[in-house]
């Protein structure tokens, strides 16, 4: 039930969408003789398409999210396994045109390979399943062990979880997988702005991992003064992270992580506890 209700809550949510049917309602209101609230209502939702779109407002909702966990230092401590999310790869457009297509997340697939190559005795855990409502897409696991060659991943190297349809599943799914040891050390790869509930639901499962953020859509704090080239610039950040803040609240208040907004703890080491579902 909470995968589906995920669903249509970020669609109302999503500030775009919200936009689009709060001037959809003032141009109902106007048309139904309710001329002045019509209005009203319409030059409102344009007003604010206009803040949303061109000014630094998505800066200051992302920035807190992608400073949340430092980048990753690189030291001499051994890397047991590296867990890559899901999340970067067009399901439906690759399985239609036979390659593989990636959005705007494609860094968590180059940060596959590029640490594949980097710590070539770490085992390699691809977590990703079908975010489709009927279930019915190719898997985003299945896509990258079909493609495996073209980013340069040992296939003999490869766990792929295929269950998983959201971060909380990401987590528990690949606990049970993998199965942790307290002296071991992971890296989890996931966008900078979404580690925050990624490595709070990893630790609610039993799975302590060192955050690897990858994907910034700003480029620091310099950027609350910045004026966005293009309204939908904005509009589209903003939509990723206003989705994200409500993932956060939802995942807290449903106990799947740990913390409304997690942080780094001291620790990198994997905690071998059994995972909570």
């Amino acid at each position: 039930m909470f995968f589906p209700l995920s669903k249509l809550l970020f669609f109302l949510v999503t500030p775009s969408n919200a936009l689009i049917l709060l001037a959809l309602a003032g141009t109902g209101l106007a048309a139904a003789g309710w001329l002045r609230p019509g209005l009203w209502l319409g030059g409102l939702a344009a007003l604010l398409l206009l803040v949303a779109g061109l000014s630094p407002l998505s800066a200051f909702v992302a920035l807190p999210l992608e400073e949340r966990f430092p980048a990753f230092v690189e030291d001499d401590r051994p890397v047991t396994g590296i867990i890559v999310l899901g999340g970067a790869i067009e399901t439906r457009l690759s399985a239609s045109r036979g390659q593989f297509l990636l959005n705007d997340s494609a860094e968590r697939q180059v940060a596959l390979a590029d640490l594949a190559r980097r710590y070539p005795q770490s085992r390699l855990v691809f977590s990703g399943g079908s975010g489709a409502l009927g279930g019915s897409r190719a898997s985003e696991s299945e896509l990258v062990g079909r493609y495996a060659d073209t980013m340069g991943l040992p296939r003999t190297r490869l766990i792929l979880e295929d269950r998983s349809r959201n971060t909380r599943e990401n987590a528990v799914f690949t606990a049970e997988m993998v199965k942790p040891q307290p002296d071991e050390r992971w890296l989890l790869v996931t966008s900078a702005w979404h580690m925050p509930r990624a490595v709070g639901c990893f630790r609610q499962a039993g799975f302590t991992v060192a955050a690897y953020p990858v994907d910034y859509r700003t480029g620091g704090w310099d950027d609350v003064w910045r004026i966005n080239g293009f309204a939908s610039e904005g509009l589209s950040l903003l939509d990723v992270i206003t989705k994200e803040w409500f993932g956060l609240v939802a995942y807290r208040l449903a106990g799947y992580t740990d913390a409304l907004l997690p942080a780094p703890q001291v620790s990198s080491g994997a905690v071998a506890t059994a995972p909570s579902r």
